[in-house]
């Protein structure tokens, strides 16, 4: 290592560096008050420009201004004393009248004149066309009743059609239930029926169509060559790099005379700081 070598000069550690830092940074400081301390005839020099400047709403010369509580409460009060002023006003001139420039001032109501026809509440008007249909449908009820001769009119085109999976002529049909049990039933009956033949003829053998049943396994036929577990394929894989590095390590140290070899170019930099 470059920084490490025997011919390398000394360095500071980064936590020495820094506290020497903050501790000349400290002297520095107590340095210039104890100047500013034992020769006040030096004065302060100061570049900055908002040094020199001064607020312009509080200079000798500014007017005095109200604060915001005062100013607000000063212009309620004033603001009362006028509608009072304007009130005393209109009780000793009752000579003076109202003025009013508001056109809507001058304006009435359509529906509430003197010569508007009378109207209904609405809860009146509601009630009353309830009285009404409910006469008219007993009325309706009372004709039917009193005269048969007059028959019912329809021309609903529905009232002339009939369901066709009730109808007379309709064959009969099961409920949903009774169809999915019997279907259940014929399925294990022709189950059954299938183990039964089985048994009594062995003579007919099984048959298959399905490619995969004349297939097998190519990893674990008889003629496959014997393969490692995972687990000890890579325990003998980290014993073999243990050794090569052992035997790596034994080299280097039996023959010195061989050097370093490296063709990393990181190994031949330094660093700039």
């Amino acid at each position: 290592n470059y920084f490490n070598r025997a011919s390398a000069p000394d360095v500071e550690d980064i936590e020495l560096a820094d506290e020497r830092a903050a501790v000349l940074a400290e002297a520095a400081a107590l340095k210039k008050l104890a100047i500013d301390y034992l020769h006040p005839e030096v004065g302060v020099t100061s570049t900055d420009g908002a040094c020199f400047g001064r607020n312009y709403f509080n200079r000798a010369s500014a007017p005095d201004v109200e604060d915001i509580e005062l100013a607000e409460e000063r212009a309620a009060v004033l603001a009362e004393v006028a509608a009072l002023k304007k009130l005393a006003v209109d009780y000793l001139h009752p000579e003076v009248g109202v003025t009013n420039t508001d056109g809507a001032a001058f304006g009435r109501n359509y529906f509430s004149r003197a010569s508007a026809p009378d109207v209904e509440d609405i809860e009146l008007a509601n009630e009353r066309a309830a009285v009404l249909a409910e006469a008219a449908s007993l009325k309706k009820l009372a004709v039917d009743y009193l005269h048969p001769e007059v028959g019912v009119t329809s021309n609903d085109a529905a009232a002339f059609g009939r369901n066709y999976f009730n109808r007379a002529s309709a064959p009969d049909t099961e409920d949903d239930e009774f169809a999915d049990e019997r279907a259940e039933v014929l399925a294990e009956a022709a189950a059954l029926k299938q183990l039964v033949v089985d048994y009594l003829h062995p003579e007919v053998g099984v048959t298959s169509t399905d490619g995969a049943a004349f297939g097998r396994n190519y990893f674990n036929r008889a003629s496959a060559p014997d393969t490692e577990d995972d687990e000890f394929a890579d325990e003998r894989a980290e014993v073999l790099a243990e050794a090569a590095a052992l035997k790596q390590l034994a080299v280097d140290y039996m023959h010195p005379e061989v050097g370093v070899t490296n063709t990393d170019g990181a190994a031949f930099g330094r660093n700039y700081f």
